[in-house]
């Protein structure tokens, strides 16, 4: 069963529309990212979940139950919905422990004492219990205010880029630490960032949003590989787009050499789409998919290189002027200038129209 739906929800200030005709639903212990750039009105929709903002259209249900609809919003109170904030809002005079029950009203002291307890060998805190929160870390922090959030069992739990106050090093740590934390809890979760990364390692599904509207929900996996929209495939991951030419048979011939295979539908399913195309398109190539071979003669011209520890990330021209990126072990390590031997290893070929924003 869906615990959080939105069905064609739309928001709007006076005449303009935030969020516009908008669909996704979460299953019971799925954790959902929405993600996209900043005024794309992902904070917004947060909102509207939480019960802080009313909506013009459409309906949204937790745990099947209607909590928002047009001229009708259920108190945020009352939605069973655990919220973490940007800044996480802990109370500066209570300690560790006094924080995460702070919520906890109405159950009794055995039944708090335990629950406090399981939540602080949970985050990894028990031992700073007694701590005030301003002695704590900024991951530390993170974790009190995510405990205190789950205390008393929400049946959906959103986070509002719970991450935006820490270095990167320490978001990668804590996007790993969040998903065991929320899947050990089997919490809905539904988090906004605007961190792709994090967003992939957080989330089991991902929601590309644009100016109000979804572009792509859909798997980590799938808006990598299988972007739907030429926005989508902009924003998330790097890459180029190649032209392409599409011939007889559902091939695409490229400067690299032909593609034969099917391509990703508009439902992110394989078809055989560009068989009843004949025409220009644009081939989405990932660094990943541009293998460099010493051995092929098929070369390309560095044109920037990108030191990254294990691996390089390469700007190549091809012979015609066009360029595309290459990740590359750094053991390969080529002057700008050089001409190095490459070859496509595209497993997942997605193309566009040359003429409209849709996928072949």
């Amino acid at each position: 069963m869906a615990e959080l739906e939105l069905c064609n929800v739309t928001q709007a200030y006076a005449d303009q529309r935030v969020i516009d005709d908008l669909s996704l639903e979460l299953q019971q212990g799925d954790i959902g990212c929405l993600l996209g750039p900043s005024g794309c009105g992902k904070t917004t929709l947060l909102r509207c979940v939480a019960g802080f903002e009313a909506i013009a259209g459409g309906e949204i249900r937790i745990g099947a139950k209607p909590v928002s609809r047009a001229g009708w919003t259920l108190a945020a109170h009352a939605r069973q919905v655990g919220m973490v904030f940007q800044d996480y809002a802990l109370f500066t005079h209570l300690s560790v422990s006094e924080n995460i029950g702070f919520g906890l009203h109405g159950w009794s002291r055995d039944a708090r004492r335990q629950r406090v307890a399981q939540l602080l060998e949970l985050v990894d805190l028990g031992n700073l219990a007694d701590r005030q929160t301003h002695q704590l870390s900024g991951g530390q922090q993170q974790r009190v205010a995510l405990a205190r959030a789950l205390a008393p069992r929400p049946k959906l739990l959103l986070m509002d880029e719970p991450f935006s106050n820490l270095d990167v090093a320490l978001r990668e740590q804590l996007s790993a630490e969040v998903r065991t934390i929320l899947k050990a809890e089997g919490s809905t979760s539904l988090i906004v960032t605007h961190d792709q990364y994090e967003a992939f390692a957080l989330a089991d599904w991902v929601g590309v949003m644009h100016a109000g509207r979804m572009a792509q929900w859909d798997t980590p996996y799938n808006l990598y590989h299988r972007p739907r929209l030429r926005f989508v495939a902009d924003f998330i991951g790097q890459g180029t787009l190649l032209p392409g030419q599409v011939q007889t048979g559902c091939l695409i011939r490229t400067e690299l050499g032909d593609l034969d295979g099917m391509l990703a539908g508009p439902d992110g399913s394989a078809d055989g789409a560009t068989c009843a195309f004949s025409g220009e398109v644009d081939v989405l190539l990932r660094p990943d998919d541009v293998v460099h071979d010493d051995a092929s003669p098929m070369r390309a011209e560095v044109l920037h290189k990108a030191f990254r520890g294990a691996e390089f990330l390469y700007t190549l021209k091809l012979p015609s002027g066009q360029q595309v990126l290459s990740l590359v072990p750094s053991h390969h390590n080529h002057a700008v200038g050089e001409q190095i031997g490459i070859q496509l290893a595209a497993d997942h070929v997605v193309a566009f129209r040359r003429e409209q924003n849709a996928v072949v």
